[in-house]
């Protein structure tokens, strides 16, 4: 009985134990300046933001996979379209977009949805012919929408290329792409699960990795949409910009009360301003998804996931369950990739790599601990702190291991691959987790 009591008492200060951790190490990012830490708040606010926004993506992944036991291996195509709402909803208009061709390109896309929509009310309804007169629809259906959509496109694009060449937005408040991107995100996962969602979760895997490369490729090449390759540098920004700060009399004696340059304050600020939003919206989404979990709703997830045949038996519809879950976070994931667009004020389809995206979110929840948001948090928020320090420190390591040995071949190029120990010490990480502490950090209860 002492033993089991000692047990629980360790599992429930583990947690805040580990967050104080984490905490120290940003401060000594902030404070401490020397071959390990940079000693700039700008850096570390800079770190942290980031590890928030990882923060909200894998609170998404954690959704699907730690509720439901979903493995999607698309992460990465979600927050791309997450990041495409900044882009329609915030910018500003296009002058000679809408006369160009954006009509038209909106009636062709209704063309395509309303021919799938036949389709597939045909294969329900029809008795015979089923075959010939879904395949007579779905061509007919191409060929009308490929004659609406191509001149509009074409036009769309030839409209002052240099600077635009895109159907631009509709100038909104920044805040409100962030909402728009999980819709975007939960829209796509919404066509994505009703097909692969009955595949075993291998198939899932393999159509969800599909669909995720399919939507980058599809920003960078279609430029009227987000101008492809070409970005966009013009992402409205929810709090003021530096220079603004640096012209303001009021932020000038107030820096200067802090005893920093202006430059500087205006950069901790700013990003002050931004880790404020974004804790918003994290603490938000963790109280939403722990109401859940703990609701009767939650509890039949967990069920689902570890027995899908008894909750079958049970009466329990397993399809629709896993269908709304991998929506939710989905939408979660969108609303994360909006937030990293307006955090860069730059949408770059050319970015969105797999390996970053998709892989290291993956390893962040494994190491925090699926099933528990908490743990999805501090592995988000400590990977990337890890990941972006790895950079830094792995060539000192290989310095420091490499300086009893000769000059020669092999030690150059040992310092030459010094760049790639981060992956090494991600690898590194996860095996260590995995090993002494499988189920993460902060283990689901």
């Amino acid at each position: 009985m002492s033993t089991n009591r000692q047990a629980a008492s360790a599992s429930v200060w583990r947690a805040p134990v580990l967050f104080a951790i984490l905490a120290t190490l940003f401060i000594l990012e902030g404070t401490v300046r020397n071959g390990m830490f940079s000693g700039s708040w700008n850096t570390s606010l800079a770190m942290l933001n980031m590890g928030l926004i990882s923060a909200v993506t894998a609170l998404g992944v954690n959704m699907q996979w730690g509720y439901a036991g979903l493995f999607n291996v698309g992460v990465v195509g979600f927050l791309a379209l997450g990041g495409l709402a900044p882009v329609l909803i915030s910018t500003q208009p296009v002058e000679g977009a809408w006369e160009a061709g954006v009509p038209r390109v909106l009636i062709a896309l209704a063309m395509a949805v309303g021919t799938l929509a036949l389709a597939a009310q045909l294969r329900k309804r029809l008795p015979k012919w089923r075959g010939l007169a879904v395949t007579a629809v779905l061509i007919a259906g191409f060929i009308v929408y490929r004659w609406l959509f191509d001149p509009a496109v074409t036009a769309i694009e030839s409209n002052n290329p240099a600077r635009h060449g895109n159907i631009g937005g509709l100038g909104l408040p920044v805040l409100l792409s962030w909402a728009v991107g999980g819709v975007f995100a939960a829209a796509a996962a919404w066509a994505v699960g009703k097909v692969a969602l009955g595949l075993r979760s291998d198939y899932l895997a393999i159509a969800t990795l599909g669909i995720g490369e399919i939507i980058v490729a599809v920003l960078k090449n279609e430029d009227w949409l987000a101008r492809g390759v070409k970005n966009v540098t013009t992402i409205p920004r929810p709090v003021p910009f530096e220079i603004e700060l640096q012209r303001n009399p009021e932020f000038l004696e107030l820096a200067n009360s802090w005893g920093m340059a202006a430059s500087t304050a205006s950069g901790i600020w700013v990003k002050l301003c931004y880790m404020l939003l974004f804790l918003v919206v994290l603490l938000s989404i963790i109280l939403l998804a722990e109401l859940a979990l703990k609701s009767p709703w939650g509890r039949m997830m967990r069920a689902i996931r570890d027995n899908e045949t008894a909750a079958e038996a049970m009466g329990k519809d397993v399809t629709a369950r896993h269908l709304q879950v991998f929506i939710l976070g989905s939408a979660v994931i969108g609303i994360a990739g909006a937030m990293m667009i307006t955090l860069d004020g730059l949408m770059a389809p050319v970015g969105y790599n797999p390996l970053r995206y998709t892989f290291l979110i993956w390893v962040m929840v494994i190491v925090g601990g699926s099933g528990n948001n908490w743990g999805a948090v501090l592995g988000a928020v400590l990977i990337w702190f890890l990941w972006i320090k790895a950079e830094i420190w792995g060539p000192q390591l290989i310095a420091l291991l490499t300086s009893p040995m000769p000059d020669g071949n092999l030690k150059a190029h040992l310092l030459d691959s010094a760049a790639h120990m981060r992956f090494i010490a991600m690898g590194l990480v996860l095996l260590l987790v995995l090993r002494f502490a499988p189920r993460g950090l902060v283990p689901e209860k």
